[in-house]
Parts: structure tokens; sequence; C-alpha cells
């Protein structure tokens, strides 16, 4: 079988990829642009948001696990054309996320001072760990607020997506994401005779964006049941099956502790290499900014990969399920080896983008340089994992991903950031190289092809 696709089946995989490009493109381009707003107030000021958002990252994510656990499910029945099931996971979804995201707020309102010190270490540098502190508390008090509409539209979102209907929470994406930017110009420098908020504006700013973005992907799914029969009297005799529950949770609970495990897990190694002094935390926020751009394709190729393989393992299809999606892996490399030479090419330039030290610019350049050689590897584990996970092999998943990097990568972050003196260049190359050895683990899952399998019989 070749590995590459034939003009039918590159068309049909980028008819779903593109969308998912083109909404992940705008929100992270939107973001970089917020990202520099902040950067321009001041370096104190940018990373508390940075911290911040680490955490709201690892909230992100738990949600992405319970709604894609879920979503294994509901993209079968999609194949069986079986809209009742589609119906039930939904309901699902959305107990399950805006149960997470009021344990998770609670979280974050009680250790909020605790949460963000941990990246704070006392050095020799001339920047305010108590302003940073401050700051980010500010954002973080007001981007609670945008948390229930978040879970809401995740749920949604992920239905269409199943079905394949990508563009919808594309548009509501770009509406939402230009809305933000927008309202971060005028809220953080006062424009308008708007006043000048700062921090305090940019998370104001993300929150009315975040209710516009779940108002319209509400709106359109209820309004056009006919193209999604599965939202029809979604609320009405709003019961949930017992059997179905139990099988969603042993789908969403791995993937939940997955994403939430991962998220918190890469949280706790750039604490580590926070040991290096806050010039590190904003230089690594730069970079992973720019990563974010430049991310995208492999992403969207993941997602992709989960819809069209999910579908077939649904419909039976075994074998063709597997001929997919080792083309699809072979696309997601092919677009994150593109995005590691953009990112090369930019990171001559793009830190002195920022308002900050000569010294976070230089390291920013550094790291930039040291992930873009890693981004075919990123391109490779990306789409494999979500190979796995469409057969419903959740808990595989779970050790492959978050297991490793529990287990792997964070002790050897900690050491190296602890226990030696090494730069942080050193450091971060040192752990982006332990993922050639999950490179070597998830090839031999992968062609094992004990993930192929239909889990709605």
């Amino acid at each position: 079988m070749s590995l590459i696709g034939d003009k039918k089946f590159n068309k049909k995989v980028l008819w779903i990829a593109l969308p998912i490009m083109i909404q992940n493109g705008i929100t992270n381009f939107v973001g970089l642009l917020d990202n520099i707003m902040i950067g321009q107030v001041g370096t104190e000021e940018m990373s508390g948001v940075s911290i911040v958002n680490q955490f709201n990252f690892v909230f992100l994510l738990c949600m992405f696990g319970v709604v894609s656990g879920a979503g294994i499910l509901g993209a079968q029945y999609y194949g069986q054309g079986n809209v009742d099931g589609v119906r039930k996971v939904m309901r699902i979804k959305l107990v399950i996320s805006m149960t997470l995201m009021l344990i998770a707020g609670a979280v974050f309102i009680l250790f909020d001072d605790t949460l963000i010190s941990i990246f704070l270490k006392e050095t020799d540098e001339a920047l305010d760990l108590a302003a940073t502190l401050a700051y980010g508390k500010e954002y973080l008090a007001i981007m609670l607020i945008g948390m229930p509409p978040l879970a809401i539209e995740m749920s949604y979102s992920s239905t269409l997506r199943e079905s394949g209907q990508t563009k919808i929470p594309m548009l509501a994406s770009i509406v939402a994401v230009f809305v933000n930017l927008l309202l971060n110009y005028i809220l953080i420098f006062g424009k308008f005779g708007a006043p000048e908020l700062g921090v305090a504006g940019a998370a104001i700013a993300t929150v009315v964006s975040r209710y516009i973005q779940a108002a319209l992907v509400v709106a359109y799914s209820h309004t056009h049941t006919k193209q999604n029969p599965y939202f029809e009297g979604l609320y009405k005799n709003f019961k949930l099956s017992g059997v179905l529950f139990k099988k969603v949770i042993v789908l969403a609970a791995p993937l939940m502790a997955n994403e939430t495990l991962w998220a918190a897990g890469m949280t706790a190694i750039n604490s580590c290499y926070a040991q290096r002094g806050l010039s590190v935390v904003a230089a690594t926020n730069i970079q992973s900014t720019l990563y974010n751009i430049f991310n995208i394709m492999f992403i969207a190729m993941g997602d992709s990969l989960a819809i069209v393989v999910g579908q077939l393992l649904g419909a039976g299809e075994i074998e063709e399920a597997k001929d997919s999606s080792k083309k699809i892996i072979v696309m997601s490399m092919i677009c994150a080896s593109i995005g590691g030479i953009l990112m090369i090419a930019m990171s001559f330039w793009f830190p002195n983008v920022y308002n900050t030290t000569d010294e976070v610019k230089d390291i920013a350049a550094t790291l930039i340089r040291i992930c873009a050689y890693f981004m075919p590897i990123h391109g490779f584990l990306h789409a494999v994992y979500f190979a796995i996970r469409s057969g419903g092999k959740t808990f595989v998943t779970f050790m492959f991903d978050s297991g490793y990097t529990w287990l792997i990568v964070f002790p050897v972050a900690y050491v190296l950031s602890h226990f030696t003196g090494l730069n942080i260049a050193i450091l971060y190359l040192c752990c982006q190289a332990v993922d050639i050895i999950k490179v070597t683990v998830g090839f031999f899952i992968y062609r094992s092809g004990i993930w192929a399998k239909n889990i709605t019989i």
C-alpha cells in the first residue's frame, strides 16, 4: 500500500483539515498578536499572563479529553448513521464538561497564589516577582468568568466536527478571535476613550469573545437540525443512558486523565525551565507562541485522522482505516517539517517584536530553533496518538502520552534543572531529545494494529 494518498483521498482529508487549520491558524495568530500586545506593556505583565495561561491550558486539555473521549463513540455512531446515539453522547459531554468546569474553577479560586508562585524563583534579575504574581492573579480572576461558555462551545463543536462539519466551528472561531483582537487593542491600551486596563483588558476581551463564540455555535446547531438531527430534542426529556454513560466514562476517563496530566506535565516541565529565572519564563512564552502558529498543520492532520479513521472503524472498514491512517501520518510529518523550516527562518527576527530585554530575546531565538528541529517528530507522535485513540485504546494512549511525560521527560527535566548547572539551551535540548524514545515506542504500538477496532458493537 502506498504511503501517499491519491488525489481523491488527499482532497477528502484536506476538506476536513483545512477548516481546522484556518480556525486554529486564526486563533493562534490572534493569540500571537494578543501576546505581543501584552509584551508591549512589560515583561512582568507578559510573564504573569503566560503563567496563568499554562494553567488555563491544563483546563482546556482536560475539557478536550472529555469531549474527544466521548467523541470516539460519537464519530463511530455517526459512521453507522445512528442519530440517537450521537444525541445521547452529546448529552453526556455536556454533563461531564460542566461538572469539570465547576471543579476547575474552585481549584483556581482556592489555590491561585500557590499555583502562580510555582514559576517564581528568586534570582539576580531586575524583575519584580511580586508584580508578576499580582498581574497573574488579576488575569486569572477575570478568566474564570469565561469558563462556562468554553465548556459548552467545546461540547457542541466537537459533535459538529465528528459528523464532518468543521466549517461552522471555524467561522464562529474567526468571529470570536477578531472580536478578541479588537477588544484587546481597545482595552489593553485604552483606545477610543476606553480606560487603559492592561492585563485586565486582555482577560475581559478573551471572556467576551468566548461568549460570542459559544452563542454562534449553539445558535447554528439548534436552527439547522435538518443538517444536524442529533441536536433536535437534545434538552427534551434530558436523560442519560446508564449503559452508554459507563461506556463513555471507560473511554473518556483515561483520555481526560491523559490530557490533564499531559498538560500538567508540560506545565511542570516549564516550571523546571523557570528555575533558570524569570527571563526564561518570558522566553518560553515567546517560543511557545510562535510554535502554536506552526503546529496548526499537523494538529489539523491529527483531528482529520480521528474523524476519517473513526468513521471507517465504525463502518467496519478495518483495513481501509489502517491504510488511511498511514497516509495521514505521512502528511502530518510533511506538514510538521514545513512548519519547522518556517520557525527557523522567523527565529532571527520574531523575538525582536517584543518590548523586553536582549537576554530574553536571545534565549527565545535559541529555543525556537531547537524546537523547530524536532517538529517532524512532533508531527509523527501527534498523528500516531490519534490513530491509537480512534479505536478506543484510551489506556494505551494514556501511558503513551501523559505516562511517558511524567515517568520519563519530567524526571529528566527536574534532575537537570535542579542538580546541574546546564544553561537553558542545553536543558531544553535534552528534554526535546527524550522524545526520540517515544517515537520508537509509538511506532511499534501503531504497527501492531491492536488499536484498529470497532467499539460500537
